[in-house]
């Protein structure tokens, strides 16, 4: 008897999945295949994690541009590893002075961590040597655009970053500059870009009420000229790398650099995640490196080998599947406990860059990272349904020249659809 209704509970399951699925293509279609998405190409997979079903499929194993869906990938990484806390500075001490090299960690100085561990165990030291010559990438990634380079998004990467690696400026009771190193550089004038290409001399106009973050260009001398600034002591630079054994010093927590990368869609921080990162690989930083070990090893069964060339997804040379995004969400979820997965992703009506996405009646609710780049928007990651399951989506939009508010739309549409059957 047991055995019998066993049996038939299966069957009842099964049949009901099928007509879920059923009822979830035959809506979805009803719009994927509408004349707005006649001119672009789009993709989406939906798959339930717990019984492993593929809800729904549309040119998920189709490449697109991910934008900074990449990011996804990134934390990935990061989460494979990077230590609870982060590896802040390696170090050596010899004869009352201390040999320092970069890890990479973007935290240092940054106005939006307020850490002070490295800054505090350098304060220590009167004689310090810097060697900033473990960094073997391009200060700017693969394929990002040249005339970028002057806006807030879009800072060199670097061994040892110092604020940001952007500059700070605003008129709030006078000229504001931070670093206040480069208060003499700063023109104020009105004009049409914000920086010199070549040359650290800032523009801002005196009627300007507002913030604004500029990259700066870097070099070990610029760093040393920082980092002495900041601690008000002479720094010596050495050509050499360290010798013998090298400790390391620990910052904050490394969830709160993943959760800056992926609520504010930070390109900085999920660049320097990759060259931390690799600290952990070698004494030689790269992030090409760290890319090709995960993709070599833990992401070594995708189907689809994505083409990932930076941290950002700034790089249209950036190349993934939907299949391949809800691969690596799916590893996530199975690996990394709810409520912490969850509140490293933005949540829709609550955080990040989706927290102007709401619906009626709560339902439903998203936890996924956006990437935009024009013509071109992409949304992956968890959605929550009506009777409280768990689902895993990429929908992948590329090319399109209505305007993104209305390719959103369609993307609320059918999550909306989908939540309410499932």
């Amino acid at each position: 008897m047991k055995k019998i209704l066993f049996i038939l509970l299966a069957f009842v399951s099964l049949t009901s999945c099928k007509s879920y699925k059923k009822i979830i293509s035959k809506s979805t279609d009803t719009i994927i295949l509408s004349d707005f998405y006649k001119n672009q190409f789009v993709g989406l997979l939906v798959l339930d994690p717990e019984t492993n079903d593929t809800l729904y499929s549309n040119k998920s194993e189709k490449y697109f541009t991910p934008a900074s869906n990449t990011k996804i990938f990134t934390l990935f990484a990061s989460l494979q590893l990077l230590p609870q806390q982060v590896p802040a500075l390696k170090y050596a001490v010899k004869n009352n002075t201390v040999y320092v090299e970069g890890t990479g960690d973007p935290s240092f100085l940054h106005p939006h961590f307020k850490d002070s561990t490295a800054f505090h165990f350098l304060q220590k030291y009167n004689s310090i040597v810097l060697d900033l010559n473990n960094f073997e990438d391009k200060k700017l990634g693969q394929g990002w655009a040249w005339d970028d380079y002057q806006y807030y998004y879009q800072p060199e990467i670097t061994s040892l970053p110092l604020y940001g690696n952007v500059t700070n400026i605003s008129n709030t009771n006078g000229l504001n500059v931070i670093p206040d190193f480069f208060k003499n550089d700063v023109v104020r004038t009105g004009y049409k870009k914000n920086r010199e290409l070549e040359k650290n001399t800032f523009y801002f106009s005196r009627s300007r009420k507002d913030t604004i973050e500029i990259p700066f260009r870097t070099d070990s001398v610029l760093t040393k000229q920082l980092l002495e600034s900041a601690l008000n002591k002479k720094i010596s630079l050495s050509n050499k790398p360290i010798t013998g054994e090298k400790q390391i010093l620990y910052g904050q927590p490394s969830d709160s650099l993943y959760i800056r990368m992926m609520h504010e869609s930070d390109n900085f921080i999920a660049e320097q995640l990759l060259v931390l990162s690799s600290s952990t690989l070698s004494d030689t930083l790269s992030g090409k490196r760290t890319r090709e070990y995960i993709l070599e090893n833990q992401l070594a069964d995708l189907k689809q080998p994505p083409r990932w060339v930076d941290g950002s997804g700034l790089s249209r040379y950036n190349l993934f599947t939907p299949e391949s995004m809800v691969s690596v969400l799916n590893k996530l979820y199975q690996t990394v406990p709810r409520q912490r997965l969850f509140s490293i992703f933005p949540e829709n009506a609550v955080s990040g860059t989706l927290k102007t996405w709401d619906y009626d009646g709560g339902f439903p609710k998203i936890y996924a990272k956006s990437g935009s780049l024009s013509n071109n928007y992409c949304l992956s990651g968890y959605l929550i349904t009506k009777t409280g399951k768990t689902l895993i989506f990429s929908f992948m939009n590329n090319h399109y020249q209505q305007p993104t508010s209305e390719v959103k739309k369609k993307i609320q549409q059918i999550l909306r659809q989908i939540a309410d059957t499932y």
